[in-house]
């Protein structure tokens, strides 16, 4: 189970990540571009991925975690339900948003962040 401080924990720990409102709810930014937020729903993170098909799967994979709205159709982010996701996957998640974003590789936990 994870909440919005372990979003935050995990995401600013990624490299040359920034913290700043967005939509009134906390959002996190690498090279100038979004690649999560809160969501309006609470307990509830957008999470930007590579592409609609890497969205299509994790929301085939479990919709108990996964899910969208008719808001983000053709989106290249997902929805999750923190409650249900745990802390090594959320950490996951948050890499892959970044890289999707930067466009470079995150870092893996503990290493020289001087990417």
């Amino acid at each position: 189970m994870s909440d919005e401080a372990t979003v935050r924990r995990l995401a600013t720990a990624l490299p040359r990540v920034t913290e700043k409102p967005s939509y009134g709810t906390p959002a996190f930014y690498a090279a100038g571009k979004i690649f999560a937020r809160m969501h309006e729903q609470p307990g509830v993170l957008i999470c930007w991925r590579a592409d609609l098909t890497e969205r299509e799967a994790l929301l085939a994979a479990d919709p108990q975690r996964f899910f969208t709205t008719d808001h983000y159709r053709g989106h290249a982010s997902v929805l999750v339900r923190l409650e249900q996701i745990d802390e090594t996957e959320l950490a996951e998640l948050l890499a892959e948003a970044w890289e999707a974003r930067t466009g470079r590789r995150a870092p893996e936990p503990g290493a020289d962040p001087g990417v």
